[in-house]
């Protein structure tokens, strides 16, 4: 690396090593909900297949957010290769379990990732991602929320259909 290059990045290789890796776990994710998006087109479950998509939407911007911040402190964002995206979900509350736990794990990684930052004394990147903390908050709650309707509406009879109804009018209000 030139001189030159050395100046202008503003940025440790552990903190850009973090973050590629969480522009790793955004595209994972996106493709996961994708993957999960199809699933319910298949079964009929539209209004979820509609939020799966949105927030495959959502992951790739949360990707994209975290590939630009990389490049413009003049380091060298990833583009990631995607694979074992799983296809085989074998319930549909099953697809919301499995969202609420790679929600919290990417919760734990932006904690890891503030962490890192701390210890690197890179508090303009651990200002960066305060934004998508916040952001988590919101992501685990939907997906909690949509996990209690399973509970509270139940699954039998015409039970999935309600439950599938009621996705959609799930929000976070802060």
């Amino acid at each position: 690396m030139g001189d030159l290059a050395r100046v202008k990045k503003s940025i440790s290789e552990e903190v850009q090593k973090a973050l590629n890796d969480q522009i790793r776990t955004e595209a994972h994710a996106s493709s996961t909900y994708l993957a999960m998006s199809a699933w319910c087109g298949e079964k009929g479950y539209d209004f979820s297949a509609g939020f799966f998509e949105r927030q495959a939407e959502e992951e790739r911007a949360h990707m994209l957010k975290l590939f630009k911040y990389v490049n413009d402190r003049g380091g060298r964002a990833i583009s990631p290769e995607i694979t074992n995206i799983s296809t085989d979900f074998t319930t549909f509350r099953d697809l919301f379990e499995r969202t609420l736990e790679m929600e919290t794990h990417v919760t734990d990684l932006f904690n890891d990732m503030a962490e890192i930052c701390i210890r690197n004394k890179d508090f303009v990147t651990f200002q960066f991602i305060q934004w998508f903390l916040e952001e988590q908050i919101q992501e685990e709650y939907v997906a909690r929320r949509i996990l209690e309707l399973f509970d509270v509406i139940g699954e039998e009879g015409t039970g999935r259909w309600k439950i599938d109804e009621q996705v959609q009018k799930v929000k976070y209000e802060s």
